[in-house]
């Protein structure tokens, strides 16, 4: 069966900052005739879209309403079909816990050409905004990303393993299960390991907590998404580096 001629760009928008976008990226924006975007895409990042670009908030909050995956894997589909240049753009990297890998899978097995665009990770991006090294040689050599929750609640794994064998752990999306990292993590490497919790990462309104990892869920109370949390060495090390000035 042949491909169809339209095509669907999953796009990752990277953190918050709409300038983190790449420049692949804000040219395919620029290009598109359908934009499907995400809550935690920059909102910024619209402004490439060409006048006539049809833009389609797909976005899903946590525990809340909005599209279905099965219903955005649809839409891009149905535009696709029609012949059109499609950006599903989302935000941080596509395939670092952000489904990508699940939608071009749904698009291939549909004869639908699909090409991914990596984004910078927020993974990796938003620590770097807060001033916080997960690998430097002042004292984290290894460093892991786990997610805080999945499809099915808690982390598949155990945190607190992982978290003895690297000197820096991220964990992304942690806020709805922070006791139960917190107590596992304070449990395997120490109440005291300092900890740093980002929330809004690279956005103007970003702001850091710095606690011991036992401490964090009191401090972080009340606190909704987007978030990542940092612990062990690189949290440490924040407190080396001054505060970076956002440029203007």
């Amino acid at each position: 069966m042949a491909l169809m001629s339209g095509i669907v760009y999953i796009v990752g928008a990277g953190p918050g900052d709409p300038e983190l976008l790449t420049v692949k990226a804000a040219r395919l924006l620029s290009e598109a005739d359908v934009i499907l975007y995400d809550r935690l895409a920059p909102s910024g990042a619209l402004s490439y879209a060409k006048k006539d670009a049809r833009l389609v908030d797909v976005g899903k909050a946590p525990g809340g309403e909005g599209w279905t995956q099965d219903e955005i894997n649809s839409e891009m589909a149905r535009w696709a079909a029609a012949g059109m240049k499609v950006v599903r753009l989302k935000g941080g990297d596509p395939l670092v816990f952000g489904r990508g890998e699940e939608e071009c899978a749904y698009l291939l097995a549909r004869n639908i050409r699909c090409e991914i665009v990596p984004g910078v990770s927020s993974a990796t991006g938003v620590p770097s905004c807060a001033g916080i090294p997960l690998a430097s040689r002042w004292g984290s050599s290894t460093f892991a990303v786990v997610t805080g929750r999945t499809a099915r609640g808690p982390p598949a794994r155990a945190l607190g393993e992982i978290a003895r064998h690297v000197d820096t752990l991220v964990v992304m999306m942690p806020l709805s299960n922070l006791r139960s990292i917190a107590d596992e993590l304070a449990a395997a490497v120490g109440p005291g390991t300092p900890a740093a919790l980002v929330r809004n990462g690279c956005a103007g309104s970003q702001s850091v907590i710095e606690a011991a990892i036992s401490e964090m869920p009191s401090r972080a109370a009340g606190l909704s998404p987007p978030a990542i949390l940092v612990v062990g060495a690189g949290a440490a090390l924040r407190r080396r580096l001054a505060r970076p000035a956002r440029a203007p």
